[in-house]
């Protein structure tokens, strides 16, 4: 997701779990000074000289060996106390390329067509200023490509929202308040509207609300034990956790996010999981367990995008990310006031998270949490 508190900080162009900023390059001859220690120090200095209260990571090898790292506090208030290892977090945003993913496998059953209007599946639901459901595709809306608004833009302070429910059609009612960005397929503007809509989609066509379908379909199929769709009303995090933090404005008071509506994400952010669920499901994803090969390439195929670091582009809920090493990753980072997290899977087969517990509140602070995730897969 991306929120209001991140959206403050002019300098930051949070889109969807990414940030505006760029890596340096690494010559293949200081890969070799790279080790565990090297990650351990960039989530060290995650905490020490970005002003997160926590970070943890997960990487896992290409044989699926996994190696956990955490720095920092589990709760501000208790500088003692540990974060757990490989602890569960908000993913935000990462749920998109769950979400995209359960949409694929539609499209693989012939249920629902990538190319076919929204407005065949929502009739008159999509209207606005320059918004109209009978000209935006299932893809557009999966690869950001449709010119709706974001509701996150226009959403009110953390302290007024956090205790608040809401539903997909409060969402959709704010989105629809505005003024489209653009033409259908004209340009590329991260929305987490999109995904709010084809949650909905995934609903009309199965019978089923989105989370339901993610747990079915994913969690359960590949038995993520540490991954959940929250229930209605819920708002603690099941297992052991870190506290997250948020701010009403950038480098205003911390205040604890850790008892939070997560309803405002719905199919754009609502899930919670451990880091190494997430390289799990990576894996598996990238592997070709869950989608036909038709649809891996649909969803790997990619646009150019606006606000992304240079070279990272986007597909269909999923992100391919240049890395400082060679190669690229792929994954989809995720925000969600408390929580921030970045993700991604080599071509190699290597795969690692590296979550925070508030959003950045610098340009710096962003660009750190790239880098730790550009450390973590280039560390060999």
């Amino acid at each position: 997701m991306r929120w209001r508190s991140a959206i403050a900080v002019s300098a930051i162009a949070a889109i969807g779990g990414a940030v505006a900023v760029g890596l340096p390059s690494v010559h293949a001859d200081e890969l070799a000074g790279r080790s565990s220690a090297t990650v351990q120090r960039s989530l060290d200095e995650l905490v020490r000289d970005n002003g997160f209260p926590a970070a943890l990571a997960s990487v896992r090898d290409a044989k699926g060996h996994t190696r956990n790292y955490t720095a920092g506090a589990g709760e501000l208030n208790r500088p003692e106390s540990r974060v757990p290892t490989d602890g569960q977090v908000r993913i935000g945003s990462t749920a998109k390329l769950y979400t995209a993913t359960v949409v694929l496998q539609l499209v693989g059953e012939g249920k629902i067509g990538l190319d076919t209007p929204v407005e065949t599946y929502l009739p008159k639901l999509v209207r606005g200023e320059g918004i109209d459901g009978r000209n935006i595709t299932v893809r557009q809306l999966l690869q950001h490509t449709s010119g709706l608004p974001d509701y996150t833009d226009y959403m009110p302070k953390f302290s007024e929202w956090h205790h608040t429910f809401v539903d997909d059609y409060d969402l959709l009612d704010i989105a629809f308040r505005q003024k489209a960005s653009f033409n259908p397929g004209e340009d590329w503007r991260y929305s987490n509207t999109n995904y709010t809509l084809a949650g909905l989609i995934v609903q009309k066509v199965t019978g089923r609300p989105i989370g339901e379908e993610i747990t079915q379909r994913i969690i359960k199929r590949l038995g993520l034990h540490h991954t959940y769709w929250t229930d209605e009303g819920e708002m603690s995090i099941r297992e052991r956790h870190p506290h997250g933090y948020a701010f009403d404005t950038p480098g205003g008071p911390l205040m604890d996010a850790t008892e939070v509506d997560m309803s405002w994400a719905g199919a754009a952010g609502q899930l919670v999981a451990r880091p190494s669920d997430v390289n799990r499901f990576l894996t598996a994803l990238v592997k070709g367990q869950l989608l036909q090969r038709a649809q891996l390439q649909q969803m790997r195929t990619t646009v150019e995008t606006k606000g992304l670091p240079n070279g990272w582009r986007y597909g269909l809920g999923i992100m391919e990310m240049p890395l400082s090493c060679g190669g690229v990753a792929w994954g989809h980072g995720g925000d969600f006031d408390g929580y921030e997290n970045r993700n991604g899977l080599t071509d190699e087969g290597k795969s690692a998270v590296v979550a925070v517990t508030a959003m950045p509140s610098t340009l710096k602070a962003a660009e750190a949490v790239n880098a730790a995730l550009d450390t973590a897969l280039c560390t060999r």
